[in-house]
């Protein structure tokens, strides 16, 4: 309830009761409402200006930026994962794989450049976060292209380890006759006594001393070049091409196992050791040629002999005693 208010009249010497205007109650009253209304409103856009209160939808929206750091966060763990996995990969492959069979190593700066030319990432600009969507999306496109060089690699290194297998079948690399079927190596490759001139002359092959008919393999993969007896001295004998440079000669033998033209593998047989053409008595005249020159047979024996068998037959191979042809 509001208080009462007097006034002293000097006139009456007595109390009157002050009766308030209506229209200036009315006044204070709109005032009243109006200043209320105001500092509402002005209440009700600081609040909105402010964090203390959100709507429903800036709610939806604050999560779901939340919720895009986080993958993002999960997206570059993933990718330095992918860098340090591809980084180890590439490592093995210049120092390991490459190193092996002898191809140039990748350079880093090729495996991780970048893209010239053009802007690639112009439709990424504008936005407020244009330059973090640029540097993940410059990211995933090197390692896009990392990958797709390393495949490329491996491609090549799959095909250089075919190449390399073909490579080591190829090449002579057994005894052309068994030890159980061998009586002894007669004479090596050197300078030895010619058995019709005694004359020292240079012997291009070994010969090995064998009864007739025993059984001669080819001593890597090739094809039959020549299984004819048309060359001086060798009677009939059979020649091997390898392939890489590399042939091998099978001399005075009885007889042939195969044909010209024919594809042969490391231990096929091939024909009988005889005592044909410039010969003195039933062996194998053995010949092995690199790049149009006859070269020592003993150094290709590493698949056939032990230790023990190779040094016994070095010995033997090195006595200039006197060939059989």
């Amino acid at each position: 309830m509001s208080k009462v208010k007097y006034y002293y009249d000097p006139d009456t010497l007595s109390y009157r009761k002050i009766e308030p205007e209506k229209s200036k109650r009315y006044r204070n009253i709109t005032f009243f409402i109006l200043g209320a209304c105001l500092f509402g409103f002005l209440g009700l856009i600081l609040l909105l200006n402010t964090n203390l209160v959100n709507t429903p939808r800036e709610l939806s929206l604050s999560r779901e930026v939340k919720n895009y750091e986080l993958q993002y966060e999960l997206l570059n763990k993933k990718m330095e994962q992918i860098e340090e996995v591809l980084g180890n990969i590439e490592d093995r492959d210049n120092n390991i794989y490459r190193l092996y069979f002898e191809a140039n190593p990748i350079p880093d700066e090729q495996r991780k450049a970048g893209f010239g030319g053009i802007n690639r990432y112009k439709s990424l600009e504008g936005f407020n976060n244009s330059e973090m969507i640029i540097s993940t999306t410059k990211r995933l496109d090197i390692i896009k292209k990392q990958i797709a060089i390393q495949s490329k690699s491996l491609d090549e290194i799959t095909k250089l380890a075919e190449e390399k297998e073909k490579l080591l079948m190829s090449i002579p690399a057994i005894q052309p006759i068994n030890n159980e079927d061998l009586k002894r190596m007669a004479s090596g490759y050197g300078w030895r006594s010619d058995p019709f001139t005694k004359a020292r002359k240079m012997h291009y092959g070994m010969d090995f001393t064998a009864p007739r008919g025993t059984p001669v393999y080819a001593s890597g993969d090739g094809k039959i070049t020549r299984a004819d007896n048309n060359s001086s001295g060798y009677g009939k004998h059979i020649r091997i091409d390898h392939g890489y440079g590399y042939l091998s000669l099978y001399g005075h033998l009885s007889q042939y196992n195969v044909k010209k033209g024919q594809k042969v593998k490391r231990g096929d047989l091939i024909g009988f050791v005889g005592s044909t053409g410039r010969s003195e008595a039933p062996h194998l005249h053995y010949e092995v040629w690199k790049d149009n020159d006859r070269i020592n047979p003993m150094n290709f024996y590493y698949g056939s002999l032990s230790p023990e068998e190779f040094e016994n037959m070095l010995k033997f191979a090195n006595q200039e005693n006197q060939s059989l042809d």
